[in-house]
């Protein structure tokens, strides 16, 4: 048990430094020798980059995130799909339990002094990972929102709702619902103001430059 606990803790430690590891700021210091953390929202996701490095490192940074997301869960499934040494009945909890710290750790980098991003990239490379059928209507819901509304922040909102709708129907188990539910509540408050701004009308579409 002692050894099983300690694998799992290394697990969980591996998918806090998944997380934290700082794309969006690493490739804006790269390529336009910026601090991303001072430009507009300060955050280091994709979104922030696109607007003030390019479509490029945006790009970049949304599957670099995406695939951060992807590794973190992915490590757990392998460790039991090729071993014996977890309980069994761990499975489902380290998975969601990883996942979420993963997240977390994207928008709190032990790099960045816990600044980061605001999680919605990882949260789907960790969902496409966990059932492809709730990554992809997760990613569904974010495109149809923002044809609609070319506001990004709109779409991840939206798609942290509908995220609970599809993991009752797909992963209906105590772990991966109470994944959504904390997942997608986190990433709503990391949009907060967002969400002033959208109460404001002063929130901007793609394609237009301003601080978000």
């Amino acid at each position: 048990m002692t050894t099983s606990l300690l694998i799992a803790i290394s697990l969980i430690l591996v998918a806090y430094l998944l997380g934290s590891f700082p794309t969006g700021y690493i490739l804006a210091r790269m390529l336009k020798g910026i601090d991303i953390r001072e430009m507009g929202s300060g955050s280091t996701g994709a979104t922030n980059v696109l607007r003030n490095v390019g479509k490029g490192a945006a790009i970049a940074v949304l599957i670099i995130d995406m695939l951060k997301g992807v590794l973190a869960v992915l490590a757990v499934k392998l460790l039991y799909d090729y071993s014996e040494i977890l309980p069994p009945q761990w499975q489902d909890w380290l998975i969601a339990v990883c996942a979420l710290i993963a997240v977390i750790g994207h928008s709190k980098s032990i790099w960045l002094n816990f600044a980061g991003g605001k999680s919605a990239a990882i949260s789907l490379g960790i969902l496409l990972t966990m059932n492809p059928y709730v990554g992809l209507g997760t990613f569904a819901v974010f495109l149809s929102v923002l044809a609609i509304t070319r506001i990004v922040s709109i779409s991840s909102i939206s798609a942290s709702i509908g995220v609970n709708i599809l993991m009752w129907i797909f992963l209906p188990t105590i772990p991966y619902i109470g994944f959504a539910i904390i997942a997608a509540s986190y990433v709503i408050i990391r949009h907060r103001s967002n969400i002033d701004r959208i109460i404001a009308g002063t929130e901007p579409r793609i394609g237009q430059t301003a601080n978000s």
